[in-house]
């Protein structure tokens, strides 16, 4: 028979209370449990894990089969109240005890997560319009009805949801509604992100948003208005003893809320727990999990697969997938963008305080309140004296972003005043060179308001919101956002210009080519993402991108190439590239005086070349001597690292070999073997590993002494690099000179 292990404890049948047979084990009581997870010492958790994956329905094995339950609402706690009733049982006494033990601790902990996490929570203008949405389905003349009327004091709606004007939402504000009961004088209620609050009210008897319309109905209509509390009570004794759903069919709104079914619970003290922001919930329901698996030390049959913990959460999951859908939260989930490549920008943090702050922060704080003073004159005269100031210092930056200024300057985007948009975007452009308020505009809904902005009649706004974008858009986010609102058609349509091409520039051509340089500027930015590059080909920008390129005038010029050889990056752009020719102006312009268009030309035939059409254009069209003479600025690394790369593409090709050779690249590339950063070695080791394909070429190498460097380049880590410097050390091999 199989060995066996047993405790000396038996239970009340005889049965041991513990019991290891070859890999069972089997406990029955916590004493026994307790004494196994001391000797698991760090292996507790893992054992708890095991008890609980082998014990899948344990109210059964602990209550008896007629305390199983179906999916849906857990009846466990009724059965056991009818059972200690029908007979005195000590234990299922100590059944009951031990459920009501449960939830009491299941409440005390949702309550107590509700006090802390609930202080963060702030409302937004979609969660309010629903709830007002929600409260005018029970407005109107009938006797059903409990309000005679609700309704917004402005039917202005701004971009970002508020109603209330910009120099009150910089408060946090955003509608006004008036209430009109059907008993009582209207009431008017003042809705902002801290809450919802009846005017004229003070000490703080305001009435936060956090627990949504059915909060304000317990709190609020039924304590100020005696008409509604006797129709609730009336509807309340119609329908004692269950629960009373009352089904509304909400209107599509113009806002994409669907016709749906809402149902209407009894007011009571929990309900706040059923309309948590989702992930709170998902937070809560992190920590019930972590509860479970530690109660099921103390009994190790016990798993709340039907147990209140489990189902309030379920509830409250339930009530959270609504709450997005209705508030239009689910906007970007599904969507599993390519951008996840890229690296996220992260924003550098600054330790902030009050201590030795320069005179400017004082300064721009005694503009603030002119700018959020409501006078276009005086927010004109306080946008032109702000920009006085050094805003490329970062504690001009921030002095902005801490004082409230930045919420300011957004929203006078959503102005019709040309002067304070202008103004307003002058200083975006200046402070968005800052990480932080970068993601601080985006997080405002800044970049949005902008796009909109690029439909502008105005030039000078649509360049201002242009290279404004172009500094926002520098971070996964911004970018995707810029490509969802319709920027990307927007920009490419920017560089739809009549002057391309033209030496001498009218004024009125100087001014379209300033705009089409911006819109340049924003795609170049936005154009590190694998969907916006396909949504700039969509939209017509490959040929509008070509036409500039044979522009003569370098502000354009680099923007227009730098967004080339970041689309290059695909295949569909390097085929459009070939064809629609090119290759012929970047190859033109490695001869300009400007480093930083020939580092872009340079590093888009690198990403080009990989084709053999493109590798022999390149040649055809005299890139290759070019590409040779810039080896010779050995300083500037970033261009050394494209040049270097696209010599080794283009190396690829014998023909281009042989002309490398005769403009002695093969040495200039040996003198560069030492004292450079990786990234110029991968690309100097792998042009060098095409060389060596020739034996002429391996002989130019041992004659320039350029083994040494590259049989030391082996000790190094770089992958890349040791596949590059292994392949050409292994074509210098094949000569037995070179192995001397």
């Amino acid at each position: 028979s199989e060995a066996t292990v047993q405790s000396e404890a038996k239970g009340k049948d005889g049965q041991p209370l513990l019991l290891l047979t070859a890999s069972t084990l089997r406990v029955r009581s916590f004493d026994q449990l307790s004494c196994l997870l001391q000797i698991a010492m760090e292996r507790k958790l893992k054992e708890a894990q095991a008890c609980l994956e082998a014990n899948r329905d344990p109210i059964v094995k602990i209550l008896g089969p007629e305390y199983g339950t179906v999916e849906g609402e857990d009846m466990s706690m009724l059965h056991l109240f009818d059972k200690v009733k029908k007979d005195d049982d000590p234990e299922t006494e100590m059944k009951m005890r031990i459920f009501l033990l449960l939830h009491q601790l299941d409440l005390q902990l949702l309550n107590s997560s509700l006090k802390h996490i609930s202080q963060d929570v702030r409302l937004n203008p979609a969660a309010i319009n629903n709830e007002v949405n929600l409260l005018k389905n029970f407005s109107g003349k009938g006797e059903d009805t409990v309000l005679e009327s609700l309704k917004y004091t402005s039917d202005y709606t701004f971009s970002n949801g508020c109603r209330a004007p910009p120099w009150r939402q910089v408060h946090g504000e955003i509608c006004y509604l008036v209430i009109k009961p059907h008993d009582t004088d209207p009431l008017y209620i003042t809705c902002s992100t801290a809450g919802v609050f009846l005017n004229g009210v003070s000490n703080n008897k305001g009435y936060h948003g956090l627990f949504g319309s059915m909060y304000i109905y317990n709190n609020f209509f039924l304590n100020k208005n005696k008409y509604f509390s006797d129709k609730a009570a009336k509807k309340d004794t119609e329908e004692e003893g269950r629960s009373s759903t009352v089904s509304l069919k909400i209107k599509k709104k113009a806002s994409g809320i669907s016709s749906e079914s809402v149902k209407i619970q009894p007011a009571s003290k929990w309900y706040g727990l059923f309309t948590f922001l989702p992930s709170i919930l998902l937070f809560l329901f992190s920590i019930c999990t972590v509860i479970i698996t530690i109660l099921s030390i103390w009994q190790c049959q016990f798993y709340f697969s039907n147990s209140v913990i489990r189902q309030c959460c379920h509830t409250c999951l339930k009530c959270a997938c609504s709450y997005y859908k209705t508030s239009g939260r689910f906007e970007d989930v599904s969507e599993s963008s390519s951008e996840t490549e890229e690296d996220e920008e992260q924003p550098v943090r600054h330790q902030e305080g009050n201590t030795d702050l320069p005179s400017e922060y004082w300064g721009i704080q005694k503009l603030a309140k002119y700018l959020k003073g409501g006078n276009p004159t005086a927010t004109v005269i306080a946008l032109c004296s702000m920009r006085d100031f050094n805003l490329a210092q970062e504690t001009c930056q921030l002095a902005i972003r801490d004082i409230g200024c930045l919420e300011v300057l957004i929203n006078l985007l959503d102005t019709e005043e040309i002067k304070c948009q202008i103004g307003s975007l002058k200083i975006l452009k200046e402070i968005s060179q800052n990480t932080l308020i970068r993601h601080a505009i985006a997080d405002l809904g800044g970049l949005q308001i902008m796009v909109k902005i690029l439909d502008s009649p105005d030039k000078d706004l649509k360049c201002l919101a242009a290279e404004t974008i172009a500094n926002v858009a520098r971070f996964k986010r911004a970018r995707r956002t810029v490509r969802q609102h319709g920027g990307i058609k927007r920009l490419v349509g920017l560089l739809e210009c009549i002057s391309v091409g033209s030496t001498s520039l009218t004024p009125y051509q100087a001014k379209d080519t300033e705009v089409a340089r911006c819109g340049a500027l924003a795609l170049w930015s936005c154009s590190k993402s694998s969907k916006n590059k396909e949504a700039i080909r969509k939209a017509g920008g490959i040929p509008l991108l070509g036409r500039w390129l044979r522009c003569s005038h370098a502000n354009i010029l680099t923007p227009v190439v730098g967004t080339l050889q970041e689309c290059a990056s695909e295949p569909s752009y390097r085929l459009a590239i070939r064809t629609e020719g090119m290759i012929e102006n970047l190859v033109k312009n490695l001869s300009s005086e400007h480093e930083e268009l020939q580092m872009h030309c340079a590093s888009a035939i690198f990403k080009c070349a990989e084709d053999k059409e493109t590798r022999d254009l390149v040649r055809q069209h005299g890139g290759l001597q070019p590409l040779s003479v810039l080896l010779g600025n050995s300083e500037n690394k970033e261009l050394l690292a494209a040049v270097t790369g696209a010599i080794w593409k283009c190396a690829i090709s014998g023909e281009n070999v042989s002309k490398f050779r005769e403009y002695k690249v093969i040495e200039a590339l040996v003198g560069l073997l030492t004292d450079q950063p990786e990234e110029v070695l991968v690309n100097i080791v792998g042009a060098l590993g095409e060389c060596c394909q020739e034996p002429i070429n391996r002989t130019i190498i041992r004659k320039c002494d350029g083994i040494p460097p590259l049989v030391k380049l082996l000790t190094g880590t770089d992958q890349a690099l040791l596949v590059n410097v292994t392949k050409a050390v292994g074509a210098c091999a094949t000569e037995p000179e070179n192995m001397m």
